[in-house]
């Protein structure tokens, strides 16, 4: 492999980053004296899809008290916590309003049962069929394509995106496929692939998310959600074909410039049809900046294992130097402005474990999870 240094160098420092995560409740969704002070269910299973590749009772047992500590504030309805945290206080508190939590954390042990056994996945079995159950219910057509609020994803404060959305039929369709319910997966990935009504694949990527059709007027939001889409080449939810058209749009639209790779495409500015006065109030509100159009190295991760995945290694090597450039240059940050290169945050975990699962993967030449 040419260019191993910077990529090695990154690397070690990935170990080291995410170490800046662990604590005696689970995984912080990073580290250092300002980062997030608490167990975020997303955070922790995709940072623990590189992390558990590394050989170290501490990563396993960060890992084990993860599952643990959101298992514990499960809702007696079945939902996952979006994110356990106030360890300070007497009584820890965990918030809800989440859809992925309940999914990735259904992904979580499996991944946790592959790297070190079943006894785990036993004993959190009720609270795993409970979560599946509960994600049951948020299927409101009765379809099984799963429909959210606006921002219950990972994309919590923007943009406005409801109902059906590809991030979340990616992450349940592989869910369905662990779960062992492989019928109901395969009409998922009909539905989401071939219906005219419902369908979110438009011939080039999967809109980001479809709701009511009303005669000609219909709901859909038309610009590119990279992790959905990343997530169902990932999770076999598109073809072989869908997943190189897919490639091929970031490549032409440079998603993956400077460094892989841009959240969403193209930036939602004010006075557009899918603008929210709402973003006003948050970072996104600009043009390129944090989720609006912004570099989120943890998606670039999965940019680089969806090359793998599609056998393109010298692609893959080059985007993850890449990567391993502005994730050593800023300390593993939350995300980059790609027209300033100016990094935000450090020692994000999922920032930290989905380079470390690149890097491994493309040693092996093939998806470690």
């Amino acid at each position: 492999m040419e260019n191993r240094d910077i990529m090695d160098k990154a690397y070690e420092k990935a170990i080291f980053a995410l170490r800046k995560c662990f604590t005696k409740y689970g995984l912080f969704a990073s580290g250092g004296k300002k980062g997030y002070k608490g167990v975020w269910a997303r955070d922790s299973f995709i940072s623990f899809l590189g992390g558990s590749l590394i050989e170290d009772k501490e990563f396993k047992e960060t890992f084990k008290r993860s599952l643990i500590i959101l298992s514990k504030y499960q809702s007696k309805k079945g939902q996952i916590p979006n994110a356990v945290h106030n360890f300070k206080k007497i009584k820890p508190q965990a918030d809800y309003s989440s859809i992925d939590s309940s999914l990735w954390y259904i992904i979580g042990h499996f991944i946790y049962r592959r790297r070190y056994g079943d006894k785990l996945f036993r004993k959190y079995k009720k609270n795993i069929e409970k979560a599946f159950v509960w994600l049951s219910y948020q299927d409101v057509g009765e379809d099984l394509m799963l429909e959210q609020l606006p921002t219950t994803d990972w994309q919590d404060a923007f943009p406005h995106k409801y109902g059906r959305t590809i991030n979340t039929q990616a992450l349940y369709y592989k869910v369905l496929n662990l779960m062992g319910e492989k019928k109901k997966a395969k009409k998922l990935k009909w539905k989401v692939n071939c219906n005219n009504g419902c369908k979110l694949w438009n011939s080039n990527f999967y809109w980001s998310y479809r709701w009511k059709n009303h005669g000609k007027y219909l709901e859909i939001g038309e610009w590119f959600d990279s992790l959905g889409n990343l997530l169902a080449i990932l999770f076999d939810l598109s073809s072989k074909s869908q997943a190189e058209r897919i490639l091929s749009y970031i490549e032409e639209k440079k998603i993956d410039e400077p460094y892989p790779v841009k959240s969403i495409y193209p930036p939602i500015l004010k006075g557009s049809k899918y603008w929210q006065d709402y973003y006003l109030d948050c970072q996104a509100g600009k043009p390129y900046h944090y989720l609006n159009g912004g570099i989120w190295t943890y998606i670039g991760g999965f940019y680089v294992l969806a090359l793998i995945k599609l056998k393109r290694f010298k692609e893959a090597e080059k985007k993850l130097r890449n990567l391993a450039e502005v994730n050593f240059k800023g300390n593993f940050p939350e995300w980059v402005n790609p027209i300033t290169k100016k990094t935000h945050g450090i020692y994000q975990a999922w920032s930290a474990g989905m380079y470390i699962a690149a890097y491994k993967s493309l040693e092996e030449q093939k998806i470690l999870f």
